[in-house]
């Protein structure tokens, strides 16, 4: 089967998903946009260069509704002989469009593709599209639906996550997203994004609060207490399907819970002919690519049964990788992770994630893997894996190897 090789990869800075936010002016389109022109200049793609420009980006309503994608190589610099296609696997979109391109290079339909995602939560609000699973009645009391921080709460009370536990965890995403941007970790990875004058709009990732502690913390309010408790009653849906449990421990906040956040993020993926046709050297190859079901209550866990799927599928154990990227929706999601495989905190999250800087629902699965790219390149180490957790229950991941 032909390889397909990673050959660059970039992302925009977060920006804060609200009003005051950098980026809030800015829409979807235009941020696609951005980001596709920056991985075609820096690579002097001409022409139709690539088969087509496959892209996540979760609520799919209004402004970042229709086919995404196709809009935004309508609005890039791209040829308009390149195609797109717009899709959606909730929080692991970006990642799902890297490995649907990987695996039509694999496939040999095509030479090349750019992949990634987009997500302006500031401006189209997470959950405006009214996702059945939620709003139909015939599906949430079948699946015992719960939004996703009661999910991470129940994950916590199952294998007895402290909110002290979940607040360490927070409070070193901080630590390492900050020492990662003042050593210019990102540096490679991170564009700017600058206004029609040219002047710069968002150069960083603004979510930040490097000056988080423990006290801090400890001064936030339980963010899903109240929609678990009162009507209408989540606690009690939980508890119906997990009755051994008695009562669910809510220790998740904002400030142990992924940011909400705008951006966006690219890869260029190809096969050996792509890079000598357009002289570039490939930085990785994708290895493997896996995706999964799970329990759609407790919802969260996919990172484990994906890691585990796509280990076994490549004759792979859990020690012949090097670095982990898995993404923090919930500080419980990564302590599982990492409690069911062994895997000590210096390897997973070395730049700190989502917590620190942000979860733009449909670039993450993107961003993580040029994260996990970087870091690889800068320790010299050789295999990573990156996996998200995935809303109503699913799981995906990737394995990269640098060449």
């Amino acid at each position: 089967m032909t390889e397909a090789y990673i050959y660059d990869a970039l992302r925009t800075p977060r920006g804060k998903g609200r009003k005051d936010g950098s980026l809030h002016e800015v829409t979807a389109l235009r941020l696609s946009a951005v980001t596709m022109n920056a991985l075609k200049e820096r690579n002097n793609l001409e022409g139709h260069a690539v088969e087509d420009v496959i892209w996540g980006n979760v609520t799919q309503v209004m402004e970042q509704g229709g086919c995404l994608a196709r809009s935004a190589v309508l609005a890039s610099d791209l040829d308009e002989r390149i195609p797109g296609l717009a899709i959606n696997r909730f929080c692991a979109s970006g990642m799902e469009a890297v490995n649907l391109a990987a695996n039509q290079v694999k496939g040999g339909a095509g030479m090349a593709y750019i992949a990634g995602g987009v997500e302006m939560m500031g401006r189209v609000a997470m959950g405006s599209d009214g996702a059945a699973i939620a709003a139909d009645p015939s599906i949430a009391m079948e699946s015992y639906f719960v939004p996703q921080g009661i999910s991470a709460d129940i994950i916590a009370t199952e294998y007895g996550y402290t909110r002290d536990d979940a607040d360490m965890l927070a409070m070193e995403s901080q630590r390492r997203a900050k020492a990662a941007w003042d050593d210019n970790r990102f540096a490679k990875s991170v564009i700017q994004v600058k206004d029609q004058n040219g002047l710069t709009i968002l150069d960083h990732d603004e979510y930040m609060r490097p000056q988080t502690d423990m006290q801090s913390l400890g001064s936030l309010n339980p963010a899903f207490q109240a929609m678990g408790e009162m009507m209408p009653g989540f606690d009690k849906v939980a508890l119906m399907k997990y009755p051994h449990l008695e009562k669910i421990n809510h220790i998740h906040h904002a400030g142990n819970s992924s940011g909400i956040v705008d951006g966006s993020a690219a890869v260029l993926i190809g096969n050996k002919e792509f890079g000598e046709k357009y002289g570039l050297k490939p930085r990785a190859r994708i290895k493997a690519t896996t995706k999964i079901g799970t329990d759609p209550t407790i919802m969260l866990t996919g990172p484990v049964p994906a890691t585990k799927k796509i280990l076994e599928d490549n004759g792979m154990n859990i020690g012949d990788i090097d670095l982990f990227e898995v993404n923090e929706a919930f500080a419980s999601v990564v302590m599982l992770f990492m409690d069911k495989f062994n895997v000590e905190h210096e390897k997973v999250n070395v730049n700190g994630g989502s917590i620190a800087m942000g979860h733009p629902l449909g670039a993450t699965g993107a961003m993580i893997i040029g994260t996990l790219l970087d870091e690889l390149e800068r320790q010299d180490k050789e295999v990573g894996l990156a996996t998200l957790c995935i809303a109503s229950g699913m799981g995906a991941a990737t394995i990269i190897e640098r060449v």
